[in-house]
């Protein structure tokens, strides 16, 4: 059963440096995203029929009220919070003249992260011990790639033998060649013994074969960017699977024990999807109309259909969005879905002069069977980004710990 986590991690930009990056972690315990769940019927034998109803009324009454002041919100609570201070910057070397001064972050396992800078540089930083670890150059450098882990058979911590960390161009560029041929553009930080009688394991980087579509002539007249990708685990054999989905071209199956490639339909998903045990479904964001939605992803011979989804946020009128949302699993059903958002207000002493506002409000959601509606009503935290066009145009956003993973 996957286990509820207690940190959500960020990954902040320095406003006036793009080559520099701070990790913050959001201690879920001080900051909730999630109310305290309605009475069940183990709870009302435990307690008088008075104070049910009075406990009810109450948890009713918070998640009804509407925000007047949201122009449109719907019901939820929105509180506005401070970033806590970094726990760890870090800062990528001098520009590269075709990647600039930009530095990658890429999720492991629990508070591990691997940064990769713009000249394929890598280091794997543990948020738990405080240690940086060195890690072998990649390749080649990547262009905003995304990641996926695959935990090995003893640990899904990150430092399990055969963990591997999968890094791929979001929008790869077609190539000549055969389909099985290893690829520059997709490669692999896999962690294990350099001999078979080796005491000691490291992590090595490995070239792998991109997907079939990459080498087809058919789509060979433009870029087709990747859109969503996923783990899938098999069912009885233990086996694991990458899927990743282009637009235009189709879905790809990665068996990661052969390194070969099949299928060709479409995930409706956009983003990293994640798989709850629990359910035994897929979660992610529609690819439609990017709402929390979940599907099953075990057939490989059909296109998968949406079983469900949610709409956990009324965005007032106001708003501009800024770049795609995120999702980030928090285990056991419960996830956190960061939307980028940008408001234009008057400002000044007569409100004579335009300001910009940029913020990311993180929503907490629980699903469980039966999962027509949520568990739990969602809970918004806004954190403000800036304060003036000027200011934000330097600050960027903060991204959840999937960084360029989308």
């Amino acid at each position: 059963m996957s286990l509820p986590r207690r940190f959500l991690n960020l990954i902040v930009e320095n406003g006036a440096n793009p080559g520099i990056r701070s990790l913050s972690c959001i201690d879920l315990t001080r900051y909730p995203l999630f109310h305290p769940p309605l009475p069940t019927a183990t709870t009302m034998e435990a307690c008088s029929s008075s104070s049910i109803i009075s406990q009810q009324q109450q948890t009713a009454d918070a998640f009804n009220t509407k925000n007047k002041h949201a122009d449109g919100a719907a019901f939820m609570v929105q509180e506005k919070f401070q970033l806590p201070d970094p726990i760890f910057s870090f800062k990528a070397q001098a520009a590269d003249p075709d990647y600039g001064w930009n530095i990658d972050c890429l999720p492991l396992a629990d508070r591990k992260v691997v940064c990769v800078d713009q000249s394929g540089r890598a280091f794997l930083f543990d948020a738990d011990t405080d240690q940086v670890v060195t890690m072998p150059s990649l390749n080649k450098p990547k262009w905003r790639p995304f990641s996926l882990f695959v935990p090995g058979t003893d640990n899904d911590g990150g430092d399990g033998e055969g963990s591997s960390l999968y890094i791929m161009e979001k929008s790869p560029k077609s190539e000549a060649g055969c389909s099985a041929r290893c690829s520059d553009q997709f490669e692999a930080f896999v962690y294990r013994k350099p001999t078979a009688t080796a005491s000691f394991m490291s992590w090595y980087c490995q070239l792998l074969p991109p997907p079939p579509y990459v080498r087809d002539y058919a789509y060979i007249k433009r870029r087709h960017r990747i859109t969503s990708y996923a783990v899938v685990a098999g069912d009885d054999d233990g086996s694991r699977r990458i899927l990743v989905s282009a637009e235009d071209a189709g879905t790809y199956c990665l068996d990661v024990a052969s390194n070969m490639w099949m299928g060709e339909w479409t995930l409706p998903f956009l983003g990293k999807v994640e798989y709850v045990p629990e359910l035994k479904l897929w979660f992610g964001l529609s690819a439609e109309d990017q709402l929390l939605a979940a599907a099953d992803l075990l057939a490989m011979d059909s296109q998968p259909e949406l079983v469900s989804s949610w709409k956990e946020l009324e965005q007032n009128r106001v708003w501009q969005v800024t770049q795609d949302p995120q999702l980030v699993n928090l285990g056991s059903g419960r996830f956190c879905i960061a939307r980028f958002i940008e408001k234009l207000e008057l400002g000044g002493d007569f409100d004579n002069k335009l300001t910009w506002q940029d913020f990311v409000i993180l929503t907490g959601v629980e699903v469980s069977e039966p999962f027509d509606l949520p568990a739990e009503a969602p809970r918004n935290q806004r954190t403000s980004m800036g304060q003036s066009k000027e200011r934000i145009s330097k600050a960027k956003r903060s991204e959840p710990e999937q960084g360029n993973d989308g």
